[in-house]
């Protein structure tokens, strides 16, 4: 089924759009970054053979409209989102959630705080800048790029952020899949959302490792093969694979293994959920 079911959702101080798929138990994908419920596009058929899947906007981003003014975001109120979401569509099950880059850290918190509601989570590339055992030159490349923005825009932004990671370019959008075109300019319109109010609060985010060693069992630390260079992508949840005392899985690709890798990373994601 390639067209999802679309809805909305009324949350405190905004409404989300969702997008559902398939049939089964529920699957939870939060996107990351600038991304909005289109990233996962490219593997949402696949996974909706086996799942129901749901994929939305996060607040502030795309469709999902703030009711007030646009501030720095807070983890807990997207965790909180992502449980309502989980209530609407499952209420009366434990469900599977992926999280990708800043949607990880999502990811993380929601099980730190509502394990009950969980099955099996896996956190893609959190980049918990906290858990590096020297968290301050990554921090200062992130502050910079929030400066860089603020100076002279967002694709300046991005190129030091590129830069300063050490990985290849960001594909443009003709390089995208097709599955993933549509989404483009809604994530171009998102830079300023992510630059300004998501990137530095997001990353300065200090999990609550004591909340997450009893369900621990729930959660599986990912990353990206192609990601093993980038501290600050891979470094946060090898860390906190380490202390939690569970594997890292790795994924095909890197940090964007979802969209240039779609197949496969779908095939990796059921294997680690079964």
């Amino acid at each position: 089924m390639n067209t999802p079911l679309t809805g909305t959702l009324k949350v405190p101080g905004a409404t989300l759009h969702y997008e559902k798929r398939g049939s089964g138990p529920v699957l939870l994908l939060i996107p990351g970054g600038a991304a909005d419920a289109g990233l996962y596009a490219g593997m949402a058929a696949d996974l909706a053979t086996r799942y129901t899947v749901v994929s939305y906007d996060p607040r502030g981003l795309s469709r999902s409209p703030l009711d007030g003014p646009l501030t720095d975001q807070r983890v807990n109120e997207w965790s909180d989102d992502a449980r309502r979401l989980l209530d609407l569509i499952g209420p009366d099950e434990e469900a599977s959630v992926l999280g990708s880059s800043s949607g990880a850290i999502v990811a993380v918190d929601l099980l730190a705080r509502h394990a009950e509601r969980l099955r099996r989570v896996v956190a893609h590339e959190p980049p918990l800048l906290e858990l590096l055992a020297d968290p301050a030159p990554h921090r200062a490349l992130f502050a910079e790029v929030r400066e860089v923005f603020r100076a002279e825009g967002a694709g300046a932004a991005m190129a030091r952020f590129s830069e300063g990671l050490g990985g290849r370019p960001s594909a443009q959008p003709t390089e995208l899949p097709p599955e993933i075109r549509e989404m483009a300019p809604r994530m171009h319109a998102n830079l300023p959302v992510f630059l300004e109010h998501m990137l530095v609060p997001f990353s300065s985010t200090v999990p609550d490792v004591a909340a997450l060693r009893p369900v621990a069992r729930k959660l599986v630390p990912a990353a990206g093969r192609d990601s093993r260079s980038q501290v600050p992508l891979y470094g946060p949840v090898a860390r906190l694979a380490e202390l939690l005392g569970s594997p890292l899985v790795e994924f095909p690709g890197g940090h964007l293994g979802a969209v240039e890798s779609p197949k496969e990373f779908a095939k990796q994601l059921l294997t680690v959920l079964d």
